[in-house]
């Protein structure tokens, strides 16, 4: 008597695939005969989950046994398209799919790891790390040498990173006995694909290594030497190769970024490769003019005012900005002034200003 492939994977009609996938995973690691050898009774329930969930997974095949309701391993008659099944491997449609009925098969089974066993031992780069750090205004300008307190995994000392015990040896995957291929054979149909178990490896870790617990990695706290380059700005980004975390599977490690925060400076003010500052003169500095000391990032440089400068006007001193990070080119250094007047409390200040208000022409604001 034909029996329902909803009874044999123990899921209600209205399963979604989800669950259908779920159910046949926990039946066919069950009965797979791997895991029972020498029993009949296993293999030929493993062949019955397999046909059923062949059929129940397959969008097309499902609404056909919905609708016919037939069991075993073929439709009634005129129920479906010649070719669908195959007597000898139950449920696979070979000529619409070929080989890749076989690789999906061991996926549905095994869910990219052998029964009982570890997932693929694959090589895998460690995690990028990312830390902030905050440097002054003038030590972003000139570079900066220092030391970082960092928490990150390391390759477990004991295992050699491969998170396997009795020293990191590794043993034949006992899905596909070494080989790197899983074979099934159904009649007189047989393919291979990549044993899912161990990637292809032929070989699966051993007992897990109990100082890192199978991680193959272990927490460290280091303090590790930086050098951040001049010319830096807040938002700039410095990467230490091979600080990030560690490998997985003897994988290599990944990348530290260090991302820039950089201080205000009671002076100066930065654009792009640009530093600004803005120096006070006096009314008769202005009027006359004058050479007047400036500050700048490399000390004090000497500046020319000409006769009637007004307030807010900018000079350029060449190339005393911040360096272009990773060239030798450097920005300017812009110098805005500011009138300041005289002390106006002063009588003789005053007199004086009486004066020069008789003798400084046409209102400037004539016209207005």
């Amino acid at each position: 008597m034909n029996k329902d492939y909803y009874d044999i994977l123990g899921v209600d009609r209205k399963a979604t695939v989800a669950e259908l996938k779920k159910a046949y995973r926990k039946l066919a690691r069950k009965y797979h005969p791997d895991l029972n050898p020498g029993d009949k009774s296993a293999e030929a329930k493993f062949k019955e989950i397999q046909g059923a969930y062949a059929v129940l997974s397959d969008p097309k095949k499902k609404s056909q046994y919905d609708q016919f309701g037939f069991a075993g391993d073929r439709p009634p008659a005129g129920g479906g398209p010649r070719g669908t099944y195959s007597s000898g491997f139950e449920g696979f449609n070979f000529s619409d799919s070929g080989t890749s009925s076989f690789r999906d098969f061991f996926e549905n089974m095994f869910g990219g790891a052998g029964a009982g066993q570890t997932a693929q031992v694959r090589p895998e780069r460690g995690e990028d790390l990312i830390y902030t750090m905050t440097i002054g205004f003038e030590d972003a300008i000139r570079g900066l040498q220092t030391k970082i307190k960092l928490s990150r995994t390391a390759n477990c000392a004991s295992c050699g990173g491969t998170g396997s015990g009795q020293g990191g040896r590794a043993k034949a995957c006992p899905v596909c006995g070494g080989s790197g291929r899983a074979y099934i054979q159904r009649g007189s149909l047989k393919a291979s694909t990549t044993c899912p178990s161990c990637g292809g490896s032929g070989a699966v870790r051993g007992a897990d290594c109990a100082d890192c617990r199978g991680q193959g990695a272990v927490q460290r706290s280091e303090l590790i030497n930086v050098r951040i380059p001049a010319g830096v700005d807040t938002g700039s980004k410095v990467r230490i190769p091979d600080r990030g975390n560690a490998g997985h599977n003897g994988g290599p490690q990944g990348d530290l970024y260090i991302t820039i925060e950089v201080t205000a400076h009671p002076l100066f003010k930065r654009e792009g490769s640009n530093i600004y500052v803005k120096l006070p003169i006096t009314v008769p500095e202005a009027t006359l003019g004058a050479k007047i000391d400036v500050p700048t990032l490399e000390g004090h440089s000497t500046i020319k005012i000409p006769p009637g400068t007004k307030s807010g006007q900018k000079f350029r001193i060449r190339e005393m900005g911040a360096p272009v990070p990773g060239g030798r080119a450097r920005g300017d250094e812009y110098v805005e002034v500011s009138i300041v007047p005289p002390p106006f409390a002063d009588q003789r200040v005053r007199e004086l200003m009486k004066e020069l208000e008789k003798l400084s022409g046409a209102n400037p604001r004539e016209g207005m």
